[in-house]
């Protein structure tokens, strides 16, 4: 009996269409995960070229350290306090020209919104859980502010007519009417988060 041979040629023909057809499925079905980022304005490359004089009363001083405890202020802290304790630094109008503000008015604290700082620092040891909830709650008392004041004047939040402003897909006539209004309320209270060096103790 002859024996066969090997074939002189495989059929790959269809081995392009199956090939492309798996691209197009993975293609379809893969989802691609995007990182969301801190929204934070970073310092300009080049000094003013002016000192601006700061007063150490219009500076709220929060520090992490390694094991996630919270200075603020030189007093130990719970986070669940840190909002509120942030609301009463900027919302103090210590010096009487704010007029919109419902703090304290306590002399010793922040004098205006416009003015008030808030700076955090945290250990090179703080784990990342920590401070972004740290950071979450400093935004929040932010955005807590800004809700009062678009509720009184527009009947809004703030919160959500950003995201509508932000949103592509609202239409420009609605983004131009947008805009006036939330610049307006982030004037009023502006976010003036710094973050200091990382300390390594």
């Amino acid at each position: 009996m002859p024996k066969r041979g090997a074939p002189a040629e495989v059929n790959a023909g269809s081995m392009a269409d199956i090939a492309f057809l798996l691209l197009i499925f993975f293609l379809v079905t893969t989802t691609i995960e995007t990182d969301a980022g801190l929204d934070r304005m970073l310092p300009p490359i080049e000094p003013p070229e002016n000192d601006v004089v700061i007063k150490q009363k219009n500076i709220f001083e929060v520090n992490i350290n390694k094991n996630g405890q919270l200075l603020v202020e030189d007093q130990l802290t719970e986070i669940k306090n840190l909002r509120e304790r942030a609301i009463a630094f900027l919302d103090n109008g210590g010096d009487g020209t704010c007029t919109y503000c419902k703090g304290a008015k306590n002399t010793e604290s922040s004098d205006n919104p416009t003015k008030a700082i808030i700076s955090l620092k945290n250990d090179r040891e703080t784990k990342y859980s920590t401070y972004i909830t740290v950071q979450n709650e400093l935004v929040g008392a932010y955005n807590d502010l800004r809700n009062r004041e678009a509720q009184r004047l527009f009947n809004r939040n703030f919160t959500d007519m950003e995201a509508e402003y932000l949103n592509p897909e609202t239409e420009s006539s609605v983004k131009d009417e947008l805009k006036d209004k939330v610049k307006r309320i982030q004037d009023l209270f502006p976010q003036k988060l710094s973050e200091a060096e990382t300390s390594t103790n």
